[in-house]
């Protein structure tokens, strides 16, 4: 295992500068606010901690990429920035989520209520799920792992007609399996920034997908007509599952960060971190570290107190899906499944212990 610790000197210029101008506009954060974002360059920290690499096939190993710091984030004349017209995150379901117990409703409520609390000060709206038919985008059968994969590609095509005028972004979400080209295997993403849209499965995320028993593996060898959708109804949709929506919330947040110009952090421990497999996925945190939240609130211009209580009053276990928040089918009063947010739960109370101080 290699560890990435980067001395003291370089995470405190990596989240203050030394640009003057950036000084001054640390400084106008209030002393709660910067006794937590100076945990960044704290030598034993035990809320930021180093990034461990556990073999050479974690992202940073195999993706060399350059770092980037504030400095280079706020400069960055290229990274999109919401603006009182277009200033909402909009979500596409595409097929079905859920299970006979959860439904698609309350899956996206679960998610729509964590990125508002996440992206703190921007709208997120959950738009109409649509079946795959509707995205006319093309599908195969996965050579290797015998289940459907819809392409990428066309799904961004079909989200770039898709988004409306006040977005800021649009970001598709399925359970389907992605593929981006025929030579290609899978991806579990594909992304336009610069348009601000993205498509992301969670398919892989379901803890069965690559065991024996895995119900979306489909036993028929037919030739697909690429006109006929009907192989897509009643396709497997696997069990909404704490870990699931764990990782669920993970992946979008890492992404959509992505939109706002957030790259791939290398400096902490954070959500923004880039990730080869799902291992490497898991052991990243639910949060940002404070270089990359010092991002994120510049240019939402969030409390920071406000967002950690936010986010933990998501993840309060006994907290319900309110009934008028979903549609009479969906209105089940289901507990969310919280059991795996429980280290986050406490790492976000130990921040609001130093933010409350």
């Amino acid at each position: 295992m290699k560890v990435i610790k980067h001395p003291e000197e370089v995470l405190k210029a990596a989240l203050i500068s030394k640009d003057t101008k950036l000084v001054k506009l640390y400084e106008k954060f209030q002393p709660n606010e910067k006794r937590l974002l100076n945990e960044a360059f704290q030598p034993e920290s035990l809320l930021f901690k180093p990034i461990t690499l556990h073999s050479e096939s974690d992202w940073i190993s195999s993706h060399p990429e350059s770092t980037q710091d504030f400095a280079q984030f706020y400069h960055d004349s290229r990274r999109n920035t919401p603006t009182p017209q277009k200033n909402r995150i909009y979500v596409q379901p595409i097929g079905s989520f859920g299970d006979s117990r959860i439904s698609t409703d309350v899956y996206m409520k679960w998610l729509q209520d964590y990125c508002e609390a996440f992206f703190c000060g921007l709208p997120v709206k959950i738009l109409k799920p649509v079946p795959v038919s509707h995205t006319g985008c093309a599908f195969r059968v996965n050579e290797c792992t015998h289940n459907l994969q819809i392409h990428a590609g066309h799904l961004l095509n079909y989200l770039k007609k898709k988004k409306p005028e006040d977005a800021f972004c649009i970001v598709g979400v399925t359970m389907i399996d992605l593929y981006p080209k025929d030579s290609w295997n899978f991806v579990f993403g594909q992304a336009s920034l610069t348009e601000g849209m993205g498509i992301f499965s969670f398919a892989r995320y379901d803890s069965d997908f690559y065991s024996a028993n895995y119900r979306g593996v489909l036993k028929t060898a037919k030739k697909l007509d690429p006109a006929d959708y009907t192989i897509f109804d009643g396709y497997y949709t696997p069990e909404i599952t704490s870990k699931l929506l764990l990782r669920s919330c993970k992946t979008l947040t890492h992404e959509i960060g992505h939109i706002f110009g957030l790259r791939h952090c290398q400096w902490l421990q954070c959500v923004m971190q880039g990730s080869n497999h799902l291992e490497e996925a898991d052991r990243r945190p639910l949060d940002l570290c404070p270089i990359c939240l010092r991002k994120l609130q510049s240019v939402l211009g969030f409390n920071i107190l406000g967002r950690y209580k936010a986010l933990q009053r998501w993840m309060e276990e006994e907290e319900n899906t309110p009934e008028a928040d979903l549609s009479n089918q969906a209105s089940s009063g289901l507990q969310k499944p919280v059991k795996a947010f429980q280290q986050s739960y406490d790492w976000v109370a130990k921040c609001l212990d130093i933010l409350q101080q």
